[in-house]
């Protein structure tokens, strides 16, 4: 069984006849013929009867109908792909980032990596973590670049790129804006806005809360990073966000930023890929980019 033989097969079940069939194919009828039967010998099924003059499936051909489809699209896929390397010289980088490095670390390093390798096509997907890092395992993206507690990933490379720490957000006009330093106790009737379930933030806000004996009051839980910044701007509550999205709004005043109190756990923004031989070259080019860039 070869994927010519296959292409051969599903159009033979989408057309009415051999010389229909023939005809799509610019094939001659006794090469359509002969792929037929000799696909027939290999599988050891009979897939197909003409019936007064007319293709008809039998049960085995049906079964074997949506496979031919898949086989045959991924093959043009992969010859698509391979012309394009060899006529137009680029390929696509398939990026998988979380919301944080897709918004306030990644855009300057891919501005730059796009003027130095202008024939590749960068496809950034952006999700949770841990769904980037299922895209990366599935081989649905090249490279992830995530925010992640510091450990271990036994499956994956993962190398980190810099820190990414959590701080306490409040707005100008609130009193913890006023303390250089915050304690655990200035915490406890105060209201949180917080991340979604399923975010690093998320995972590592409700860790520092336990471990440091910290009951927090949670007013909202919401999906976004500027969504929280907005809400605590308007005195809705106090957040705990990265770091870096932060920054713009701790220079100009419009946010007061200050560290946790307690133990905090280290959180990084982190590259992670698959340990696989050879990666496809632009993932390559990619790695080797950031890691001079960032000197990791």
């Amino acid at each position: 069984m070869n994927v010519q033989q296959l292409r051969v097969f599903r159009q033979a079940a989408a057309c009415r006849t051999m010389t229909e069939a023939a005809e799509a194919l610019g094939l001659s009828q006794p090469t359509v013929s002969f792929h037929l039967r000799k696909l027939e010998e290999a599988l050891g099924v009979e897939l197909l009867r003409r019936k007064s003059g007319r293709i008809v499936l039998t049960d085995a051909g049906e079964e074997l109908l949506p496979y031919a489809r898949k086989i045959s699209v991924l093959f043009e896929n992969a010859q698509q792909l391979m012309k394009e390397y060899k006529e137009l010289g680029r390929g696509k980088l398939r990026i998988g980032a979380s919301y944080t490095p897709a918004t306030y670390f990644l855009p300057a390093y891919l501005a730059e990596f796009q003027q130095r390798f202008p024939r590749t096509v960068p496809l950034l997907t952006v999700k949770q973590a841990g769904e980037a890092l299922g895209l990366l395992r599935g081989c649905e993206i090249d490279v992830a670049v995530v925010s992640l507690p510091e450990q271990p990933a036994s499956d994956l490379v993962v190398v980190k790129l810099a820190d990414d720490d959590l701080k306490l957000v409040a707005p100008p006009f609130h009193p913890l804006a006023s303390k250089a330093q915050v304690a655990l106790d200035d915490l406890r009737q105060e209201a949180f806005l917080v991340h979604e379930p399923g975010s690093t933030s998320r995972e590592l806000s409700e860790q520092w809360a336990l471990e440091n004996g910290l009951r927090w009051n949670v007013r909202m839980e919401l999906g976004g990073i500027e969504t929280i910044k907005e809400a605590v701007k308007h005195g809705m509550g106090v957040g705990i966000l990265p770091w870096r999205s932060v920054m713009k709004e701790a220079a100009e005043g419009t946010l007061a930023m200050r560290d946790l109190p307690g133990r905090v756990r280290k959180r990084t923004i982190s590259l992670a890929y698959r340990k696989e031989d050879e990666l496809v070259p632009q993932a390559a080019q990619f790695i080797s980019f950031l890691r001079a860039k960032l000197g990791v």
